[in-house]
């Protein structure tokens, strides 16, 4: 279970970190969000969670760490709001310059010998 689990953390990561380095904003916000599931889901993995076990309880044997579960629903809130952020900025950044390159220079114009 392990590396399954260790394989969709670096599957995750590795697509995200592929997809941001593109020049399109589309591709770059499709990576935004895979980069950051695979950060969530490396918290959840790290915080050694346990099922059946009560949270912080004084007088258990043993609890639940809730620490990872508080970053990850932290992470999910910021996640959203800066996707939200990005996509807004990109759909402004297309009515200024025209098209979606990352630069703002649409570089199929200038192969087919058309102004930009």
């Amino acid at each position: 279970m392990e590396a399954l689990i260790a394989l969709a953390i670096g599957t995750l990561t590795g697509c995200g970190v592929y997809l941001i380095l593109r020049a399109r904003t589309f591709t770059v916000v499709l990576g935004l969000t895979l980069l950051s599931y695979g950060v969530n889901l490396f918290l959840f993995a790290t915080g050694r969670l346990v099922i059946g076990q009560p949270a912080v309880i004084s007088g258990a044997p043993s609890y639940a760490d809730p620490l990872p579960q508080a970053l990850v629903l932290t992470a999910i809130v910021i996640g959203f709001a800066m996707t939200a952020f990005v996509i807004m900025l990109s759909l402004r950044a297309r009515d200024e310059f025209g098209n979606d390159h990352v630069d703002g220079l649409d570089t199929t114009a200038d192969t087919k010998g058309e102004p930009s």
